[in-house]
């Protein structure tokens, strides 16, 4: 198309919105803010998104949506107590929130009535803090040209967590009202409390650390299974392979930890040379039984003993 000679559109994300189209000329508006579903080309000219998410992009989806039913999930087993017959039907409800979240959120998107998205292309990491770089071109006038770069992998996350928000204040004060008679009464929504605090926290994480998390959720879900796998085995005392096999609850969690460390894995290799990075998941065990076959020779107990005989 021809490309009418203006005055150069100053600052990294600004652009000029096509107004019309006539032939192969367009007419372009002034150089300002690019509608919402746009970001500037090469050329300074606002272009409307029409690719669609990568493994990578629908990977730090997948991390950002598990963030808070993990949350859920922790926060249930910690105030359910150990005699509480209730704890799993919250898990299951904490789930099913999630899951017609992540769903209703995906068909609201454009395209909408699709569980396929619209989207920009993740250049750097700076597309997702566009408001730093609003141009001052006489340094007193600042042109304001925040809009969505990566479109909408900023933006869907936050409509996502207050569907989860609504879908748990809807759902979760019945339920636990009707099955959780083995809590007091101050203890039985203690988990919807938890709830509370914790997605103002998520939210502004989102804003605040989105474009971090996009480049580091896969090594910050290695690290936080490991550390969490670690802290849970040590604290329920899990020594031998019959222990995990009796307790069903323990299997359950490390299953899920393996899990996540597959997800980790993952994300890291991208999975774009299949032949390579598929045997990476044989080690998803490794820690695990690293620590089951070592826990035995660092019981502190033991220790203590052995130090006391030296005496």
């Amino acid at each position: 198309a021809a490309v009418d000679i203006q005055p150069a559109c100053l600052g990294l994300y600004c652009g000029r919105t096509v107004l019309s189209v006539n032939g192969s000329l367009e007419t372009y508006g002034d150089c300002g803010v690019c509608p919402r579903g746009q970001r500037t080309d090469d050329n300074k000219i606002c272009r409307e998104c029409v690719g669609s998410p990568d493994r990578y992009d629908w990977l730090y989806l997948g991390f950002m949506a598990m963030l808070p039913l993990v949350l859920h999930w922790f926060f249930i087993e910690w105030y359910s107590g150990k005699k509480s017959s209730s704890a799993l039907l919250q898990h299951l409800t904490a789930l099913l929130e999630c899951s017609v979240a992540a769903a209703v959120t995906l068909l609201l998107s454009d395209p909408v009535g699709s569980l396929h998205i619209r989207s920009c292309r993740v250049k750097k990491l700076s597309d997702w803090y566009t408001m730093l770089y609003n141009p001052s071109p006489d340094y007193v006038t600042t042109v304001h040209c925040t809009h969505e770069a990566v479109y909408p992998l900023y933006t869907i996350v936050f409509i996502y967590y207050a569907f989860c928000l609504v879908l748990m204040m809807l759902l979760r004060p019945l339920l636990v009202k009707k099955i959780a008679c083995g809590l007091g009464r101050s203890d039985r929504f203690k988990s919807i409390y938890a709830a509370l605090y914790f997605f103002p926290i998520l939210t502004v994480l989102q804003a605040v650390g989105g474009g971090l998390l996009y480049y580091a959720f896969p090594y910050i879900i290695l690290v936080l299974s490991l550390v969490t796998l670690a802290v849970y085995m040590s604290a329920s005392e899990v020594e031998f392979f019959k222990d995990l096999l009796v307790k069903k609850k323990r299997l359950v969690v490390l299953f899920s930890h393996w899990l996540l460390h597959a997800y980790g894995i993952i994300s890291i290799s991208k999975l774009d040379k299949l032949e390579q990075d598929l045997p990476l998941l044989a080690l998803v065990p490794a820690p695990a039984l690293f620590y089951l076959m070592t826990s035995k020779y660092t019981e502190p107990s033991r220790i203590l003993s052995e130090t006391g005989n030296g005496h």
